[in-house]
């Protein structure tokens, strides 16, 4: 029987809120986007993760224990839902027969093996949805949309296809992830924004990963602000390798490129090897 979708309220929110998607099981990221957060005071209640805790690199459970620990707001990605149902593969809709379709073939079953029961349950307990208020607007989380958690959202995609969800959620700003690029976009008075994601670089040339905060100006007018870091890429490619894990993910963690653009929309696949800045 499929599972009834569930949202999370956490309230209203105020002073700065840290947003990232996509761990990917990438400890080395993970701490570091912990001491930003320390860095910056943002407590725990205020830090929100749009999903895939697990995927591709070589710590899956340390990750989940630290992210479980640390207890942020996070919702269930594919790779969760996947997990927790015991299914066969990550569910991130990739084509059949295509390279990352291959890929995760290999990833998928490592992140099975390493992951405890603990883990699971973790998963198992995670909301498809958080709402919260901000400043007077509502904002809404989502994996890749209201819709179908593995959809793809970007920059490019159609408005039209972005403004079904603010409908259904009765949302003013989306915070979206899943398509592993940050991007931010205003439409009248709606905004959907996606943070990027911290597992994997976006595919931009550089081993940088990127997450978003969320604030006030001194009008107490909403603002946001993209922010990359730098972590020891090194290290979790290391440990890639030494698992024997996807010799084409862990390429991507030492140089910044994707092996392949096969989800990529035209606009984005020309942006590969260009450096984001915002």
């Amino acid at each position: 029987m499929k599972r009834k979708k569930t949202t999370k309220n956490i309230g209203n929110l105020a002073g700065k809120i840290l947003l990232f998607g996509g761990v990917y099981s990438n400890l080395q990221s993970l701490q570091k986007i912990m001491e930003i957060a320390k860095n910056k005071n943002i407590t725990s209640h205020n830090i929100i993760c749009t999903g895939d805790v697990v995927a591709y690199c070589a710590q899956p459970e340390e990750v989940v224990q630290t992210v479980k620990d640390w207890n942020i707001h996070s919702i269930a990605g594919n790779v969760e839902i996947q997990l927790r149902e015991g299914l066969e593969d990550c569910g991130c809709d990739f084509r059949d027969g295509s390279r990352c379709d291959i890929f995760s073939k290999e990833w998928y079953p490592y992140a099975q093996e390493k992951l405890s029961a603990s883990s699971i349950e973790w998963m198992d307990n995670l909301p498809d949805f958080i709402e919260f208020d901000f400043a007077g607007k509502k904002c809404g989380v989502v994996h890749g949309s209201y819709f179908e958690t593995s959809g793809y959202i970007f920059q490019s995609t159609d408005w039209e296809k972005k403004s079904k969800n603010f409908e259904v959620a009765h949302a003013d700003i989306i915070i979206g992830g899943h398509c592993g690029l940050p991007f931010s976009q205003k439409n009248q008075d709606k905004l959907w924004l996606n943070p990027g994601v911290i597992g994997m670089p976006a595919n931009d040339g550089t081993t940088r990963v990127w997450y978003m905060i969320l604030d006030l100006d001194h009008q107490e007018e909403i603002f946001y602000t993209h922010l990359p870091y730098q972590y020891d890429h090194i290290k979790a490619a290391n440990l890639m390798a030494e698992n024997k894990l996807t010799p084409a993910y862990e390429k991507t963690l030492r140089t910044g490129i994707w092996d392949n653009c096969e989800i990529l929309p035209e606009q984005e696949t020309r942006l590969q090897g260009q450096l984001i800045v915002f």
